[in-house]
């Protein structure tokens, strides 16, 4: 099983969605995940991870189960001079050793190892970053998954779902 997952942050809580899917092409989920925490963490430039690994970790586990593969919003690796990415932590934080791959929809001064992919005749990039696999696999896994725009259908609904958590 694959898990998309996206975070949304409110003055008083932050919610996790966890969209469960089978296939790169399934147009459905399997299930879909929320985990609710109190409060939120400040945006630190350089330090996006503490923010948002946190709610990740806790909607991963409210799944209970281990994922082939997690989707993130956000870049896998950063420069080595900026640390890690957020997939990266991700990565290190979980008990066991999925594929990750980051999907971002901006371009990042300090991101490092991805390769740009447009999607549905966009000209607009998604960028697209990985540990466990190679980043052709990765580019190619989201250009395979269903929608016919920049951002894959099971993408966009792990994000309406934080947001309407």
């Amino acid at each position: 099983m694959k898990a998309a997952l996206d975070v949304h942050y409110e003055s008083d809580r932050s919610v996790a969605a966890c969209v469960v899917f089978s296939h790169w092409p399934d147009s459905e989920p399997a299930e879909l995940i929320r985990a609710v925490e109190p409060g939120a963490l400040q945006y630190r430039p350089g330090r996006f991870y503490e923010r948002e690994l946190p709610c990740l970790l806790s909607v991963l586990k409210r799944a209970g189960r281990e994922f082939e593969t997690v989707v993130i919003d956000g870049y896998v690796h950063l420069r080595p001079d900026a640390g890690k990415g957020l997939g990266a932590h991700l990565f290190e934080a979980l008990p066991y050793s999925p594929v990750v791959i980051g999907v971002a929809k901006n371009p990042l001064k300090v991101a490092d190892r991805f390769v740009p992919v447009c999607r549905g005749g966009s000209s607009k990039p998604l960028y697209i970053s990985a540990i466990g696999c190679s980043l052709e696999e990765a580019a190619l896994s989201i250009l395979s998954m269903h929608g016919p725009n920049r951002m894959p259908t099971l993408l966009k609904l792990a994000d309406r779902c934080a947001r309407s958590g």
